[in-house]
């Protein structure tokens, strides 16, 4: 169920007229020095320079903002550009961060990085909020959550991690990605932070990188001064406005994402080649969004019973109308596998099963996917 106010958020006009003006702008001019000067002691507010504020760049932090009820949004070039920049413009040496759930890999590769600054991890696969409090240590600064988690899409309770991680001081991080701000919003949940992956949902049409955080001024603010504006991740006014644009359609994209998918998955639940499928609406009994999701979006997987790396390869190249590519979010169908021919350590450690195949289910129709799936698995 799409909230009717996101709906009004995501139509809005975004400008002077159909579409926002591309402000193609490096830098800014002022009346005066008194008026550089002050905007160089505050680059968070004003726009003084191309890496920091831009006119078309606003309109669309505005607009997830309001889409995640949060008091500012700060967009980036990329999802890792934002993720990063919330890790490297939160923590210090001697820091702890607990990565809950199973989570984007680029993310635990950075993790790994950031130990060599002093910065420590845990990758906890329970999502219970009792074993999240039992991993955390007196130097945890940061709780890192993806929710429905990577690969698998098992759900975290949300507002009870928050809230115990807020009244220790811990900051809380949502990838808000998989669900986007239509279908979950951790910020009334109490999260502090929620990041998006844009090159997903909300661009839709894979001809955009992008990536945004969400959250209180005081901590956007703070990744603008330490990380963004060091950093240099800076989104294109161009790539803005595709974003803008795809915004206009995400609900209507998202619902048919929805509808499709879990027509897709629950013909694979019924198929004598398919092991398991992990979908997070399959688990539900009464048929509802599992709490706290409103809606779930195209991207699930499911296992095959022979569950050899030469049968998963054998499967994914008859594909024909899914097409094998990274990413997911978009209007055409993907398909991948964690699996190696050598990686069952690197799986059991991920809390992977063999045999996995995950789905980005496109825009093309489930009566065409489920049949090029049939071919596949026969």
């Amino acid at each position: 169920m799409i909230d009717p106010l996101d709906l009004a958020i995501c139509t809005q006009d975004a400008g002077p007229g159909a579409a926002p003006p591309i402000a193609q702008i490096a830098l800014f001019h002022f009346p005066d020095f008194e008026s550089l000067a002050a905007g160089l002691e505050d680059e968070f507010s004003h726009r003084v320079y191309g890496r920091g504020r831009n006119p078309t760049v606003e309109i669309f932090e505005d607009l997830i903002a309001a889409l995640e009820r949060a008091e500012a949004a700060k967009a980036f070039a990329s999802g890792m550009g934002a993720m990063s920049a919330i890790l490297h413009g939160l923590l210090s040496g001697g820091d702890h961060i607990l990565l809950v759930n199973q989570t984007y890999g680029p993310i635990l590769q950075l993790a790994d990085e950031l130990a060599r600054l002093g910065i420590e991890h845990d990758r906890l696969l329970d999502t219970g909020p009792a074993s999240v409090e039992r991993a955390l240590r007196p130097n945890t600064k940061l709780i890192w959550i993806e929710s429905p988690g990577t690969m698998t899409f098992r759900i975290v309770d949300i507002a009870s991690v928050a809230a115990m991680a807020r009244s220790r001081g811990v900051i809380t991080v949502v990838d808000n990605s998989w669900a986007t701000p239509l279908f979950q919003k951790p910020i009334p949940l109490d999260a502090d932070l929620v990041v998006h992956s844009c090159s997903k949902y909300i661009g839709g049409h894979g001809d955009v990188l992008g990536g945004v955080a969400a959250g209180s001024r005081r901590l956007i603010e703070a990744i603008f001064a330490k990380a963004f504006m060091l950093n240099g991740a800076t989104p294109s006014p161009f790539d803005a406005w595709l974003l803008i644009r795809s915004l206009r359609t995400l609900p209507i994209r998202m619902a048919k994402h929805e509808s499709d998918a879990l027509e897709v998955a629950r013909y694979l639940l019924g198929h004598e080649a398919v092991r398991a499928v992990h979908h997070p609406l399959l688990a539900c009994k009464d048929g509802a969004p599992p709490t706290p999701l409103r809606g779930t979006s195209g991207l699930f997987s499911f296992e095959l019973k022979r569950d050899g790396y030469d049968d998963i390869v054998r499967t994914l190249n008859r594909l024909k109308r899914i097409k094998l590519g990274v990413s997911w979010g978009g209007f055409g169908s993907l398909a991948i596998t964690p699996q190696r021919r050598d990686n069952d350590e690197a799986l059991a450690k991920a809390g992977l099963p063999r045999g996995l195949i995950r789905l980005s289910i496109g825009l093309e129709g489930a009566e065409a996917l489920i049949d090029d799936l049939c071919e596949a698995l026969a």
